[in-house]
């Protein structure tokens, strides 16, 4: 099923704009191209875009990316809210993060790997859809500020492709993660994907609500009902007809609860404090818990029967401490998030960006996002550096770290001995290793070999 987005393609090498459409069209629902970023103001202005891959040179002999940066910035100006790649055939890592700064959501070298821009750019997406104001969703939630996390990196590669695949269709869906990780970003994506995307999402913290408050929030009331019921009020169930209901923290229900929200998910009725009228529903049930459900059933305090009804399908979100490729991209995202809110220019030197991924992050994203906050705010320079930071690195972190050094190491001798023993020829040190040329060019650049 292709993502239905409207995606433009600016370069100045016409083969470029050509292979990536075709590739692109595949995936996405609309495919634009553009060999003249001059262009730009005008198309941002008169059409629906929603993510822009940016080519980071145009003239002849220019190979800095500046040109790309000030498009870039020049993109954000008119649509913030418009998802940007940058690419570039140069690896200049140092523009590359500089462009992350002034908001791109991520970059990709030419050539490009086939599987992998498809899929960076849907990751890009969902920072667009999850923060773009102008989608019509009602929530309960004013935990607004965590819609600007990124997901993207190989370990949210299966967690796309599964709510890709599951969102179209009815399926209760169950997401288990630990705090911080999302959870509430990705039920919305859920819903965005899904048939009901035009209809209500309302997200209902379980945990919030007392014994007593459960059914007049859940189900609603009629005037009269109770002494302080002073007028009819809509239930959440109700609120989400015909759209996604996110159950969040069910794992905290009181076992007397469990059993009224069953009869509502096998009978499709709710029942309004003071009434006796069943009122029909029709809602996607999306649920969240950072409990094991499992565990719970085995001890008495969770039904098994409810985890049925709502484990149609389950996701689960890695904690931030296992997706290390992520760590210095989302530190970016928030730093130029708390740039521009507090008005400052302050800097992630490499010396912290490597700091960051020594820490086990037990708050995940959420935490991440907090931190930042914090240094952009009291660091007394420019630069923030480790001590700003004011966390502990993990000796477990710092060991799985040394350990991918050791790993990379390897892997960086291995492809000088298949080059020297193939006297440079790409194409049989590929084979040798069991790469394709284009695997192979990815590492050799990897390693400035």
């Amino acid at each position: 099923m292709k993502t239905n987005a409207h995606i433009l393609i600016v370069d100045d090498d016409t083969d470029i704009l050509i292979s990536a459409r075709i590739l692109l069209k595949q995936y996405f629902t609309k495919i634009s191209i553009c060999n003249d970023p001059k262009e730009l103001d005008q198309r941002l202005t008169t059409e629906d875009i929603h993510a822009v891959l940016l080519d980071m040179n145009y003239q002849k002999g220019r190979n800095d990316g500046r040109e790309g940066v000030y498009w870039l910035k020049r993109i954000k100006e008119i649509n913030p809210y418009c998802a940007v790649v940058m690419m570039t055939a140069y690896g200049d890592v140092l523009k590359a993060v500089e462009s992350l700064k002034s908001g791109a959501a991520d970059y990709i070298l030419k050539p490009w790997d086939a599987e992998a821009l498809p899929k960076l750019i849907k990751s890009a997406l969902i920072i667009n859809t999850a923060t773009t104001p102008s989608i019509e969703e009602k929530t309960t939630t004013t935990n607004a500020s965590l819609n600007t996390q990124i997901v993207t990196g190989k370990s949210m590669d299966q967690v796309l492709k599964t709510i890709e695949k599951a969102a179209p269709t009815d399926a209760n869906i169950l997401l288990l993660g630990e705090n911080g990780t999302g959870k509430q970003i990705f039920a919305e994506r859920i819903h965005q994907l899904s048939k009901r995307v035009n209809a209500t999402f309302v997200h209902v913290d379980l945990g919030s609500l007392s014994n007593s408050l459960f059914e007049s929030a859940l189900f609603g009331y009629s005037k009269g009902a109770f002494t302080d019921a002073k007028e009819n009020k809509t239930g959440y169930f109700e609120e989400a007809n015909q759209g996604t209901i996110f159950l969040d923290e069910i794992g905290n229900l009181p076992l007397e609860l469990q059993s009224k929200l069953l009869q509502v998910l096998q009978n499709r009725v709710i029942y309004k404090l003071g009434e006796s009228k069943p009122i029909p529903i029709n809602v996607r049930i999306v649920c969240a818990t950072n409990m094991d459900l499992n565990k719970m059933v085995a001890s008495g305090s969770f039904r098994q029967d409810l985890l049925y009804r709502i484990n149609t399908i389950s996701i689960e979100l890695p904690p931030l401490r296992k997706r290390q490729d992520e760590i210095a991209l989302l530190a970016h995202h928030f730093l130029q998030k708390y740039n521009h809110q507090y008005s400052v220019e302050k800097s992630l030197p490499e010396k912290t960006i490597q700091y960051l991924k020594t820490y086990a992050w037990p708050g995940n994203i959420r935490e991440l996002m907090h931190v930042i906050e914090r240094a952009v705010i009291l660091s007394e320079n420019s630069d923030i550096t480790p001590l700003d930071l004011n966390i502990v690195p993990s000796d477990v972190v710092i060991s799985e770290i040394q350990n991918n050094l050791e790993i990379e190491s390897m892997e960086k001798n291995l492809i000088i001995k298949a080059l020297q023993k193939n006297e440079g020829n790409i194409t049989k040190a590929a084979s040798e290793l069991g790469l394709s040329r284009n695997a192979l060019y990815r590492r050799m650049e990897k390693y400035s070999l």
